[in-house]
């Protein structure tokens, strides 16, 4: 795994990169951490997935505020009314605008990389951030192929940008896999989500993990649930393996 600069048109974005061992060429897949950053659990989840065949991009989208080492996120929590109020001023600049200006430098960068393969990458997303997989891919229908959501919240809201709303732009397969214990995304918002995706004619999947919290996926908190872990696993596998070129 290594370190990579990104240029964008607002400065440079951090992230770090892995891809399977040998010569050859493979799908890229931006796997987008959630509210705690780029840290060593995301890079083992990075590693894993580069070793079914993925160049995996690890991105920093809070850049403009700091580099990783410096955001501090990793240690943070969300019973801590300080952390939460940061995060969500990171969050907050993160404008559709300048989402679009991001994914645009990372595709970019990744085609220009001699060992990824195909004109489609694929992104995942973990609690926060599937909602800007989702984004990407409608900012981006030509550019990506598949988005994996899992434990996503706040994708189908009443506010006038609400993820939802942008799936009759998006062209990519796409995963959603849900917790039944997420305030983040209760029943009802998973139900306007599901005739949304049916609305736009999209080739999707959408699951309920029974008995899982959000952050169901994230080795060493509370919330990770082993066996719901591990589908989500074969899930990515599955799905990317499936839409991206091999």
């Amino acid at each position: 795994m290594q370190d990579v600069d990104i240029k964008t048109a607002d400065g440079v974005m951090d992230g770090r990169l892995v891809h399977p061992e040998g010569a050859g060429a493979w799908p890229a897949v931006i796997m987008i951490p959630d509210a705690f950053g780029i840290r060593p659990t995301f890079e083992a989840m990075a590693r894993k997935l580069s070793s079914h065949g993925f160049v995996v991009l690890l991105p920093n989208v809070f850049y403009r505020d700091g580099h990783t080492s410096r955001l501090g996120l990793a240690g943070g929590s969300f019973a801590d009314e300080s952390f939460r109020k940061r995060f969500y001023g990171l969050a907050g600049g993160l404008s559709p605008e300048r989402q679009k200006t991001d994914g645009a430098a990372v595709l970019d960068f990744l085609a220009g990389l001699p060992f990824v393969k195909g004109p489609k990458a694929g992104v995942a997303g973990y609690c926060f951030s599937a909602s800007l997989a989702v984004r990407m891919a409608a900012n981006f229908p030509d550019r990506i192929g598949a988005v994996a959501s899992s434990h996503g919240g706040r994708l189908a809201t009443d506010a006038p940008d609400s993820p939802h709303l942008l799936l009759g732009q998006v062209r990519a397969e796409l995963y959603f896999g849900h917790a039944d214990q997420d305030n983040s995304m209760p029943l009802p918002a998973i139900q306007t989500l599901e005739a949304a995706l049916k609305a736009a004619g999209l080739k999707y999947q959408s699951e309920l993990y029974p008995g899982a919290q959000h952050g169901y996926t994230v080795e060493g908190t509370a919330a990770f649930n082993a066996q719901a872990a591990r589908t989500h696993w074969d899930r990515l596998f599955d799905l990317f393996g499936r839409a991206l070129p091999g």
